[in-house]
């Protein structure tokens, strides 16, 4: 526990200076607790704070006469008090090896470029000591193959967005849309990206017909005009309530769900987090009722399907009539299936 406690503070010092805008006490408690769902009492950010002074007297609140009150360490102060290390270097090859293998290269070669540059500012003594830990931490990671096909993605176009993103420039997308194969373009406001089994971006649209915040599809991208017209962001807009506004990606309006879990599913639908704002009921019988808010429909089913009989939608009833169709259309193409097999010999 000892050490535990001091890595906390190893961490919060170099959080301390790489913070330009500082630290504020409610981020000391969400970021350092040990349950992200349960933050530190305000007490304990205190002590972590007063250790961090007592050890570097150069703690200087960084918004004098602001409130909440927000401290930072200056640059090199607490330089040297931790070096990278093999488990760190393994996480972020790792991170790259899922990044590539969701098709997004030009983020995976970020990460590779950060973490070359951690290793060239090492001593070489460090990089010897290291070096066997890597090797070993690198064949022990492995990366399932996520069945589907990989969202093709424009390392370009991408780029051309995080720049537009970064500058607040408007831009024009020019875009092939999924269900008819037309192609068009729309003016819009870039915020941010989602990605999930595809990767949408995530923009004010400037269309008479919308008005609003809409995810397109970056594989259905084909071109990205930077203008030189700049935008400002909706007030209160925040990808993050975005995203949790629904299931996955789909955007609709949300609504309460209800789902009941048989006994023999609690142990695994335990350790899902179906969305961020879910509690769980444990029941007398040993199942499981999770509830959250949240639109998606049709992407719910598709999860629900996979759990078979093992699930019961309680809410809402469009849900459960849905599932029921997927369900059954997947019975009917397994039985057709099973009736035609001779049709379809085996390798």
């Amino acid at each position: 526990m000892r050490y535990e406690k001091a890595e906390v503070l190893v961490r919060l010092a170099l959080d301390l200076q790489g913070s330009l805008t500082g630290l504020s006490l409610d981020e000391i408690r969400e970021r350092y607790a040990p349950d992200p769902e349960t933050p530190l009492s305000r007490r304990t950010a205190e002590r972590l704070r007063d250790a961090i002074e007592r050890l570097f007297p150069q703690l200087e609140q960084a918004n004098p006469g602001e409130l909440p009150k927000r401290w930072r360490l200056p640059a090199a102060t607490a330089n040297g008090l931790a070096a990278v290390d093999a488990d760190e270097l393994a996480a972020l090859a790792t991170a790259a090896a899922v990044l590539r293998r969701d098709n997004l290269n030009d983020q995976a070669e970020k990460v590779e470029t950060a973490a070359a540059k951690l290793r060239a500012g090492l001593k070489r003594q460090t990089i010897a000591r290291i070096e066997p830990d890597l090797e070993a931490l690198l064949a022990a990671d492995g990366l399932v193959c996520r069945p589907g096909p990989k969202p093709r993605v424009d390392g370009e176009i991408v780029a051309a967005l995080r720049r537009a993103i970064i500058g607040q420039n408007k831009v024009t997308l020019h875009y092939r849309y999924r269900g008819s194969g037309k192609r068009g373009y729309d003016r819009v406001h870039p915020y941010g990206f989602l990605y999930g089994n595809r990767h949408y971006l995530v923009a004010w649209s400037e269309n008479a017909q919308a008005r609003d915040v809409r995810s397109f599809a970056l594989s259905n991208v084909e071109r990205v005009e930077i203008r030189d017209e700049m935008f400002e962001r909706a007030p209160g807009f925040s990808l993050v309530h975005y995203a949790a506004r629904s299931f996955g990606v789909f955007q609709e309006e949300p609504f309460d769900v209800v789902w009941k879990f048989s006994p023999k599913a609690t142990p695994d639908a335990r350790e899902f987090l179906f969305h961020p704002s879910q509690t769980m009921e444990d029941q007398p019988d040993g199942s499981l009722i999770v509830r959250f808010r949240a639109g998606g429909a049709l992407e719910m089913a598709w999860h629900l399907v996979t759990w078979g009989a093992e699930v019961e939608v309680i809410k809402p009833k469009r849900l459960h009539r849905l599932m029921q169709g997927l369900a059954s259309a997947h019975d009917a193409n397994l039985a057709h299936w099973v009736e035609n097999a001779s049709r379809y010999p085996l390798p």
